[in-house]
């Protein structure tokens, strides 16, 4: 397909079930608006009802709304178990929202912010939605990363919560890698069921209010630089929604702007950095997000093949 995707490029998505978390603004928004506009039932998965009301009145086509506090395991089970009374199936989960560079502060659960919600609420809910989808053919797990993945990250096995020392950008880096390292692990787990993928994705530098706890010293700078560095949500929201619609997109891929250094552009096939894909990492994240969440996901026995195209972007 020409690389110069954009929504038009979106095939009909009729009779499909998409759940999007933080579709209440920005890219998740943007997200949703392009789904429905193509005939998906869109699920806007929001902490605050409210806002997610009026985001949905300005959506055409089947939009409804969920509450979600990703930084809640309370509130994601909430979510989880009134999503599947609603829903006998799922076809399309949108793990989009997030925070970044935020004070230090925890979640409900103790979590530091950007990890617990980044990651370990994304982690959770996906766990307990999985079943509804793994009978869907076609049916993708979407989870939004950043370049940010590559910014002093690592996954601080011995320190995931900053307890001894709090960097806001560290962190953020920590759940953005983490975001990628779930979604290879998980392709990997999903390859012997045959029916459903995982893909990443990053919206490059987005416009967006994601950026609200840029430091002081930094908020200026960037401000001046925005029209040459960033560009609009819808545009933004391009490399999540050709992963969660395209046909030719296979499990483990990532896809991110074409542009010069990936931040803007049209969407594209890209990599990630090579500390994402060290699988024992990927195997020990996920163990710990098992005991910290509570939640485990469904297994079948058989092996779990790498696939071609996640061993194929190292």
């Amino acid at each position: 397909m020409d690389e110069m995707w954009t929504t038009a490029d979106i095939p009909d998505q009729r009779g499909r079930v998409a759940v999007v978390t933080g579709a209440n603004t920005g890219l998740g928004y943007e997200t949703a608006k392009a789904l429905a506009e193509r005939g998906a039932s869109v699920v806007l998965a929001v902490r605050d009802v409210g806002t997610g009301e009026r985001a949905a009145a300005g959506l055409t086509g089947d939009v409804s709304v969920q509450a979600l506090d990703l930084t809640s395991l309370d509130s994601v089970r909430t979510a989880a178990a009134a999503l599947r009374s609603r829903f006998g199936r799922i076809d399309l989960l949108v793990n989009n929202a997030g925070v970044m560079y935020t004070p230090k502060r925890t979640t409900r659960d103790g979590f530091e912010l950007q990890f617990g919600t980044n990651h370990l609420g994304h982690f959770a809910l996906t766990g307990l939605l999985l079943d509804l989808m793994l009978p869907v053919p076609g049916s993708r797990v979407v989870t939004v990363s950043s370049t940010g993945h590559r910014i002093r990250a690592a996954i601080h096995f011995d320190d995931l919560h900053f307890e001894r020392s709090y960097g806001r950008a560290a962190a953020y880096g920590q759940s953005k890698l983490a975001n990628l390292m779930f979604t290879y692990e998980l392709q990997r787990r999903l390859a012997p069921y045959g029916t459903t993928v995982a893909v990443a994705a990053h919206p490059g530098m987005s416009s967006t209010e994601l950026a609200r706890n840029t430091p002081a010293a930094l908020r200026l700078p960037l401000t001046w630089l925005a029209p040459l560095i960033t560009q609009t949500p819808a545009m933004g929201a391009l490399p999540t929604l050709r992963a969660a619609t395209d046909p030719a997109v296979l499990g483990g891929q990532y896809y991110g702007p074409d542009g010069r250094y990936e931040v803007k552009g049209h969407p594209r096939l890209v990599t990630s950095s090579p500390q994402s894909y060290e699988v024992a990492v990927q195997q020990r994240l996920w163990a710990v997000s098992e005991d910290l969440t509570g939640v485990r996901f469904p297994v079948r026995s058989g092996p779990h093949p790498v696939t071609a195209a996640a061993a194929g972007m190292r």
